[in-house]
């Protein structure tokens, strides 16, 4: 369960900081889900950030799960 819950955290942030870097830069069209998600139009800084948020949960859930 831990390594699950590392992986959703890795995957999470990687697409947030591109979601990010996206809306930031402008670069790395076509990269990310974020982008990919219409429902999302015009709101893709708050999601990108949202999954940021998401991955750094995750990964602190995984840590609480101690040593296996």
């Amino acid at each position: 369960m831990k390594q699950l819950l590392e992986v959703l955290g890795f995957v999470a942030l990687v697409q947030g900081v591109l979601g990010l870097v996206q809306e930031v830069t402008g670069r790395l069209h076509g990269w990310g889900l974020v982008r990919r998600l219409g429902f999302l139009d015009g709101h893709e800084l708050y999601a990108s950030a949202t999954l940021v948020v998401l991955a750094l949960a995750l990964f602190a859930a995984a840590e609480s799960r101690g040593p296996r």
